[in-house]
């Protein structure tokens, strides 16, 4: 199993009705401070994150991958939207 899809299973915890991961490794391979983690970008739609700040939904999904972070995971930028978000 890749990276990817341990973190969709992960994520699962949350029942997105949307979820896109993309691997943005490539692009911040040999920077200062990487120790060989992978950089994504994460893009998920969840009922779980109504009425939630932004901060709350960001640790929610902190909490679903913290053991993977930082070795695994180096760097996630973070786009969630509660379904009344999208119009």
């Amino acid at each position: 199993m890749n990276l990817i899809d341990i973190i969709t299973e992960r994520l699962q915890t949350l029942a997105p009705t949307t979820l896109n991961i993309q691997d943005d490794s490539a692009m911040h391979a040999g920077h200062a401070g990487n120790q060989g983690g992978g950089h994504f970008t994460l893009t998920m739609t969840s009922s779980h994150f109504s009425g939630k700040s932004p901060i709350m939904r960001h640790r929610l999904i902190y909490q679903a991958l913290a053991d993977l972070m930082p070795n695994k995971i180096h760097a996630l930028s973070i786009k969630a939207y509660a379904p009344d978000d999208i119009k």
